[in-house]
């Protein structure tokens, strides 16, 4: 009887702590609440990347020659600062390039990242480290030169979730 007075308190207690700081099981929950926070100097509202004439558009599923974008262009100007969006895990590279042409070389990098139940990539960024963690509004790197590689496509960093799943719904 005893041990089962404890452990009505014990549940009782996490129950409320838990609804008290607002903690939630499971990823699911959290990805319902994440949004992204500014990524880029010069854009604190994440403006997305429209249509280029020569290039494109940036939006989540637009046509491109090898089937459809599989992730979503927020506007960066070349060498903006790319602050963590909330707070993150750097969990290495990402290149959006498997054979890069000798330009696609110079921008050819991103970071892997994970925090708030998402999984994500950044492209078109120099990350200033590969792995270790950071707050929300820190500095992730900077974006490279995409002017010199794609002369007047909007410069962007591109944001792919791991699973390939359309990222719009966090902005």
């Amino acid at each position: 009887m005893k041990v089962a007075i404890v452990l009505a308190v014990l549940v009782t207690t996490v129950l409320s702590t838990d609804q008290l700081f607002g903690h939630q099981e499971g990823p699911s929950h959290e990805r319902s609440l994440v949004k992204f926070g500014p990524l880029c100097s010069g854009n604190p509202t994440n403006q997305k990347r429209g249509c280029d004439k020569n290039w494109g558009c940036g939006d989540y599923g637009a046509k491109r020659t090898h089937g459809p974008h599989k992730g979503l262009d927020i506007q960066c100007n070349d060498g903006a600062t790319v602050y963590a969006p909330f707070d993150v895990k750097l969990n290495g590279k990402a290149a959006p390039y498997r054979s890069p042409t000798a330009l696609q070389k110079l921008i050819n990098d991103g970071v892997n990242l994970s925090g708030g139940g998402l999984c994500f990539k950044l492209f078109y960024v120099k990350p200033d480290k590969y792995r270790g963690s950071l707050r929300k509004g820190d500095r992730i790197g900077t974006l490279h030169p995409m002017q010199r590689v794609y002369p007047g496509m909007t410069s962007h960093t591109h944001v792919q979730m791991c699973d390939r799943s359309d990222p719009t719904k966090y902005f």
